[in-house]
């Protein structure tokens, strides 16, 4: 990846390989790396900042790695200096199975090296893992059953916690409520508990 921290690379690249870690498992993938042109402390501080446990980040601070693989590239105009261009990698036994590189075109493309462009080519009729975020708040006994019911039919899900995630004005602003859970899934607004139960019942084989 072209940097530890940087917009891309930490809001989308990075979480969404986290994330379909275990799917990749499933379909053969013994390990995921992360590889930038960072020394060995900020790649650290960078793995424990995004709160990954499913990829193992490597440094390749003198770009030696990434200069072999011709991907090496200047990144003056924003004071980065030598940088790695963006781009994912299968390989196999030491073997390089495919690439996919990021076209050349200015700033920081990120269009064919994302997690789900590498699941789809070695599991073209994979079932992704569902998208569930579970607004909550400590002490709600409410959404203490919604993560239950999550937990009970491995569902993976992101949880935040009112006044540490977010405040009570955003979920007014977002959901026009004041009780909690509130969830989504898949981009859909569930509701508190009780509908996440029935929508899990209406959903069984999904």
């Amino acid at each position: 990846m072209p940097g530890a921290f940087t917009p891309t690379c930490s809001s989308s690249h990075v979480p969404r390989y986290n994330q379909l870690a275990n799917t990749f498992r499933a379909n053969g993938v013994d390990e995921i790396i992360c590889i930038s042109v960072n020394d060995a402390f900020v790649m650290n501080q960078w793995k424990a900042e995004q709160k990954v446990s499913n990829i193992n980040f490597i440094p390749d601070g003198n770009g030696e790695f990434t200069h072999a693989m011709g991907l090496l590239v200047n990144k003056d105009e924003l004071g980065f200096g030598k940088r790695s261009w963006r781009y994912s990698m299968l390989v196999k036994n030491g073997i390089i199975q495919k690439m996919f590189i990021e076209p050349e075109k200015p700033g920081d493309p990120f269009e064919l090296s994302d997690a789900d462009t590498m699941l789809a080519y070695i599991a073209p009729d994979v079932i992704k893992p569902l998208d569930v975020s579970v607004f909550t708040r400590d002490g709600c006994s409410f959404c203490a059953k919604a993560k239950t019911l999550l937990r009970q039919t491995d569902i993976e899900f992101e949880e935040l916690v009112l006044n540490k995630d977010y405040t009570d004005r955003s979920l007014r602003a977002i959901f026009g409520e004041t009780t909690f859970p509130q969830i989504f899934i898949n981009g859909n607004y569930i509701g508190g508990s009780d509908k996440l139960e029935e929508w899990l019942n209406n959903n069984k084989t999904a």
